[in-house]
C-alpha cells in the first residue's frame, strides 16, 4: 500500500522528521523556493498537512490542495489555520493540546519573576564586572503577595494562576464566564478592570478573530506605570504599538513576551528597551515537551488514515 503524500509546512526536530519520512511521502513546503510550483506539481496528490501552530495553512494554500483530508498542526494554537476553509470541505484539523500546557505555564511564571527580580540585568551586572566596579544591583521588586491577573482560565491559564497561588498571590481571572473550577479566584468579565487591580497581568487566552488586541491601549495602561504584562499566548492578542508606546513612555512598568507580531522578525523597539525581557517564541520549548507534541500530531494523523478516532481534534 502505497504511503500517504504530505505537505509539511515548517522544519521539525530530527525525531519528528524521521518519523515523518518514514510513514508519509513528504514534500517539504519550507524549502521549496519556487512555492507555486511545487504547489502546481504535488498539489493534487496531498492528502494531508504536517504544520506548526505560528505557520498555519490558510484559505490559499488549502484550496491548492484539492484531495486534503487532515490538517495536523504541532502546537495548541489554531488561529493561523483558516477553518472556516477546512469546515467548507469537510477538512479535520487537530493540534496538540494538553502536553505543552506545564512549560508555557513554567515559562509565563519565569517572565514574571525575571522582570520583576530584574534577573536579565542582574545577570548582565555580575558578569560584565558592574557589580564590583560599581556595587551592588538597583533594587528590584517583590513577587510574593502581590494581585495577579489572568486573562483566560483555560489550560494553561488555570496551570499559571496555580503556581501563582505558590507565591501567595492574590488572583482574579478574566473569561467568557466564571469556571467552576476556580473557586477561589475572583472572577472579573471586562479586561480593563482585570488590569486595574493587577500589579501583574498575564495573558493566556487562546487567539481567535474576536481576541485580536482585546490586549489594547486601554487595558495595558490600566496595568499602569508600575504593572508587568505578561504574554505567553498569541501575539495577536496584544495591539504591540500600544504595548511599545505604553513601555516606552513609561505607561507600563514592564512586560515579558514570547511572542510577537512578525516573529522572529520582531520590532526593533523592543530591543531599545531596558523595562522588557524577550523571548523567542519558546514557551513549550524543552526537549520533553516537543518530543510529546510532535507524538500526538502524528497520532492524530496515524488516526485518520486507519480511521479511526482523532485523539485531539479541533474540527
Amino acid at each position: 500500500m502505497s504511503k500517504p503524500e504530505l505537505l509539511q509546512i515548517g522544519p521539525y526536530p530530527e525525531w519528528d522528521q524521521e518519523a515523518l519520512d518514514e510513514s508519509y511521502v513528504v514534500h517539504k513546503y519550507f524549502e521549496a523556493d519556487d512555492k507555486a510550483a511545487l504547489l502546481a506539481e504535488v498539489g493534487p496528490s496531498i492528502r494531508a498537512i504536517a504544520t506548526r501552530g505560528e505557520l498555519g495553512a490558510d484559505a490559499e494554500l488549502i484550496a491548492a490542495l484539492p484531495n486534503l483530508e487532515i490538517i495536523a498542526i504541532n502546537g495548541v494554537g489554531f488561529d493561523a489555520v483558516d477553518l472556516d476553509a477546512a469546515r467548507a470541505r469537510g477538512i479535520r484539523v487537530t493540534n496538540t493540546p494538553g502536553v505543552l500546557t506545564d512549560d508555557v505555564a513554567d515559562l509565563g511564571v519565569a517572565l514574571a519573576l525575571a522582570v520583576s527580580r530584574g534577573v536579565v540585568g542582574g545577570e548582565a551586572w555580575a558578569r560584565s564586572g558592574k557589580w564590583a566596579s560599581e556595587g551592588l544591583y538597583p533594587l528590584q521588586h517583590k513577587v510574593t503577595g502581590k494581585k495577579a491577573g489572568v486573562l483566560g482560565l483555560g489550560r494553561i491559564g488555570f496551570e499559571v494562576a496555580k503556581r501563582l497561588a505558590a507565591f501567595n498571590m492574590d488572583i482574579a481571572y478574566s473569561d467568557i464566564a466564571a469556571k467552576d473550577y476556580a473557586p477561589d479566584w475572583e472572577f472579573i468579565a471586562d479586561p480593563v478592570a482585570l488590569a486595574e487591580r493587577s500589579d501583574f497581568y498575564l495573558v493566556t487566552l487562546a487567539a481567535s478573530a474576536q481576541t485580536r488586541h482585546i490586549v489594547n491601549k486601554e487595558v495595558i495602561e490600566a496595568v499602569g506605570p508600575d504593572g508587568i504584562l505578561i504574554n505567553v499566548s498569541r501575539a495577536s492578542n496584544v495591539d504591540e504599538d500600544a504595548l511599545l508606546d505604553a513601555l516606552e513612555s513609561g505607561k507600563l512598568g514592564a512586560a515579558g513576551l514570547d511572542v510577537f507580531d512578525g516573529e522572529p522578525n520582531i520590532n526593533p523597539r523592543f530591543v531599545a528597551l531596558e523595562n522588557v525581557v524577550l523571548q523567542p517564541h519558546q514557551a513549550s520549548g524543552t526537549v520533553e515537551t516537543r518530543m510529546a507534541m510532535g507524538q500526538l500530531m502524528r497520532d492524530n494523523l496515524t488516526a485518520h488514515f486507519a480511521g479511526e478516532e482523532l485523539p485531539s481534534a479541533v474540527i
